[in-house]
């Protein structure tokens, strides 16, 4: 599976909210996820993301936490991804490390999800760092990325409001903020 995604930096969030709910999208009530993102032992972000595998821990406010880890593709916003339940958040990030991975940054966020179709959308408030939009779209096939990026980025840009699109992860964006 790849998950593809486009994400915009939100400076009017009722005005987006208003917009998406117009376009049919019905948002969940707000879930507070905290990531621990992890990088290969000895990787610097002047490497670069595309083709090396990250894994992420996450903890939601239901108390599950799941485990997941992403290899962009074309770029950051492309991934094979590969995602799991885990029962021992502690007992996980022990385990990542004894994988070699290191942790590099936390990411707390409030999110919440709905759908346009086969579309995922989170709209997404970022501890020091923004409210984003972000759309993601699951495939199986041989679709090109980049295509597929340009098509969500037309959906976006159909909501007719302000949106200032992103091509950073969060931990990037965090990163930078710290």
């Amino acid at each position: 599976m790849r998950e593809i995604e486009t994400k915009y930096r939100v400076e009017d969030l009722e005005e987006v909210l208003l917009a998406l709910k117009t376009a049919g999208v019905e948002l969940g009530e707000p879930v507070f996820q905290d990531d621990q993102a992890y990088a290969p032992a000895g990787w610097r972000p002047e490497m670069g993301k595309v083709g090396r595998t990250f894994a992420r821990l996450r903890s939601l406010d239901s108390g599950a936490h799941v485990f997941t880890t992403k290899t962009p593709l074309a770029n950051s916003m492309e991934c094979a991804e590969h995602e799991t339940v885990v029962a021992d958040r502690d007992q996980m990030h022990a385990a990542v490390l004894a994988m070699g991975y290191e942790p590099t940054v936390r990411i707390v966020k409030h999110r919440r999800t709905g759908a346009a179709g086969p579309i995922g959308v989170c709209v997404d408030t970022v501890e020091d760092v923004g409210t984003f939009v972000e759309l993601e779209l699951v495939i199986d096939d041989d679709r090109d990325g980049l295509t597929v990026q340009a098509e969500l980025d037309a959906w976006a840009r159909g909501l007719g409001v302000e949106l200032e699109r992103t091509t950073d992860t969060y931990d990037t964006l965090v990163r930078a903020a710290a």
